[in-house]
């Protein structure tokens, strides 16, 4: 699954950039500068994802990226813990602590966006889920 969110760039009579994304309507920030205002962006989808992990919130699923709208990914530790969530669907921690051989703290550790998982760690949950985990760099 790719985790880009949609999001809108306008352009403010006082200057800089607003930024809106289109499937949280939450979600917004600011920047001075077009670079700016993806950075920031950047960093407000990856803490409002993590908020929403942290506190068993829905996450909706990305809209397709249209004409006039720029991709925005949250950072690393969150688009993994989000794919861990997601591919694990109503299996229970438990059901997969125990599928990995590793403690149930250890598992939940995988859907938390500010541990940093290991790859091989990555590859044994994608394994279990029926996936399989690619890396790219952007």
């Amino acid at each position: 699954m790719d985790i880009h969110y949609p999001a809108r760039l306008e352009l403010q009579e006082t200057g800089g950039f607003l930024v809106r994304f289109v499937d949280l309507d939450d979600t917004f920030t600011e920047g001075e500068t077009w670079e700016a205002a993806l950075f920031n962006a950047a960093e407000v989808l990856s803490a409002m994802l993590a908020w929403r992990l942290d506190n068993e919130q829905p996450i909706p699923d990305p809209s397709p990226i249209t004409e006039g709208l720029v991709s925005i990914a949250p950072d690393a530790k969150t688009q993994a813990a989000l794919l861990v969530r997601r591919a694990r669907g109503d299996r229970s921690l438990a059901e997969v602590a125990r599928a990995l051989e590793t403690s149930w703290p250890a598992a939940k550790r995988l859907e938390d966006p500010h541990h940093s998982p290991t790859l091989k760690q990555l590859e044994k949950a994608a394994s279990l889920f029926g996936k399989r985990l690619v890396l790219i760099f952007e």
